[in-house]
């Protein structure tokens, strides 16, 4: 009998799946190892929804700052209520866009699929609980706006954007701020799924004119019925930046 296989599929009968640890295969590990060779101090968290990518940074080994953004109510919640015992974890109850005003944010029936921009058929298809069921009046701010606050000229800065289709805005309102950040993380869209997102090609065009090369590349939000990925996350780097 091969017992190896034996306690596998018991395994996945729960839901588990048990196989043997590599540390290359590892997103988490391999985001760390990043972190440490671009010398980064502090993490913009644009998007927290509950604080996922957060915990998920201090569990691989992160200890620097963190800045966590989440503008809708519910979610927010949670998300302060994870920062509330880590001194070096900060969070902010508005969204990051391309203009200081209030917006109307589609309310995810999953929480993490909420946005600022309209959800298309593909995405409600193939994630049917990701369907919004309310509108929330959220305020927005551009990262140009506040990142003095943040940062000095002399932090390593690591900017992650899961906004949901709206990263492109994000981009927008940091026009000045990015002059400073050489490594960012953002989700690429393989097919249209939020109104007026932008795809992979041209994501992939502007951050290139703006000084960026890819580094990083991990599989994202797939159809669950058929297996078609949907959206990867990638990192990027400032080209001829240690």
């Amino acid at each position: 009998m091969d017992y190896k296989a034996a306690i596998r599929n018991l395994a996945r009968k729960f839901g588990l799946d048990l196989h043997r640890y590599n540390p290359q295969a590892d997103p988490a590990r391999r985001r760390n190892l990043l972190l440490t060779h671009y010398r980064i101090d502090l993490v913009l968290d644009v998007g927290a929804n509950v604080g996922q990518f957060a915990v998920e940074l201090r569990r691989a080994g992160y200890r620097g700052k963190i800045v966590s953004f989440e503008p809708l109510s519910s979610a927010f919640r949670q998300l302060a209520a994870r920062a509330a015992s880590d001194s070096a974890w900060a969070v902010r109850d508005f969204a990051l866009s391309d203009s200081d005003a209030v917006a109307s944010l589609n309310v995810a029936g999953n929480s993490m699929s909420s946005s600022l921009l309209g959800m298309l058929e593909t995405h409600a298809r193939s994630a049917p609980e990701s369907t919004y069921v309310a509108t929330e009046r959220v305020n927005t701010r551009r990262l140009d706006a506040i990142f003095n606050g943040f940062a000095d000229p002399d932090t390593g800065i690591y900017l992650k954007i899961d906004t949901q289709g709206a990263e492109l805005k994000v981009l927008d309102g940091a026009g000045e701020a990015l002059q400073k950040i050489d490594t960012l993380e953002l989700e690429l869209s393989l097919v249209p799924l939020y109104e007026g997102g932008p795809l992979l090609p041209d994501m992939m065009a502007l951050l290139a004119a703006r000084g960026y090369e890819l580094v990083g590349l991990e599989p994202g939000f797939s159809d669950a019925g058929t297996g078609r990925l949907l959206q990867v996350d990638g990192i990027f780097h400032r080209t001829g930046r240690t």
